[in-house]
């Protein structure tokens, strides 16, 4: 099974394919699809959208997890991030992916053992989980840390708290 998860951001939305083999996790790819912050939102959209259906074209993945939305103190900041998580979601739903969603807290959990994990924790439990892997950046080390998360808890997610 392969795996795309999404960390989703207007500014740079991070993405992070694994394989899952039984029990075992390999990494595949990893990347960020940045926007131009000079250009309209629905210009920045359209780049999402399109760089995300490329990478689910090139990689073929056969399930699909995305962060959920959490509340920011900005609300302007909210709503962009909400537009760019839609983005994500039609661009996974189109390509006729199953799609879970899975709250931070959660996946830090799920990777570290604490939902309070700090992102360097978390980056460097990713080397462990997944020897050698070079990181493109903080946005697809969260993406991977997705990814990971629902490849070992989609049987199991109905156990968990948020």
């Amino acid at each position: 099974m392969i795996i795309i998860g999404l960390d989703p951001s207007l500014t740079c939305t991070g993405w992070g394919i694994v394989a899952k083999s039984g029990s075992r996790l390999t990494h595949v790819a990893n990347g960020q699809v940045k926007t131009d912050a000079k250009a309209s939102l629905p210009e920045r959209l359209v780049t999402l959208d399109r760089e995300l259906s490329d990478v689910i074209a090139r990689y073929q993945p056969s399930d699909s997890a995305v962060e959920e939305v959490f509340v920011n103190k900005n609300p302007q900041s909210t709503l962009k991030l909400g537009q760019a998580r839609g983005v994500c979601l039609l661009a996974l739903a189109r390509a006729g992916l199953p799609v879970s969603e899975y709250a931070a807290r959660l996946i830090k959990k799920a990777i570290v053992g604490t939902g309070t994990a700090e992102k360097a924790q978390i980056q460097a439990m990713l080397r462990v989980l997944l020897p050698g892997v070079q990181l493109a950046g903080a946005d697809a080390a969260d993406a991977l840390a997705v990814a990971i998360a629902h490849a070992n808890l989609s049987g199991t997610r109905s156990i968990f708290i948020r």
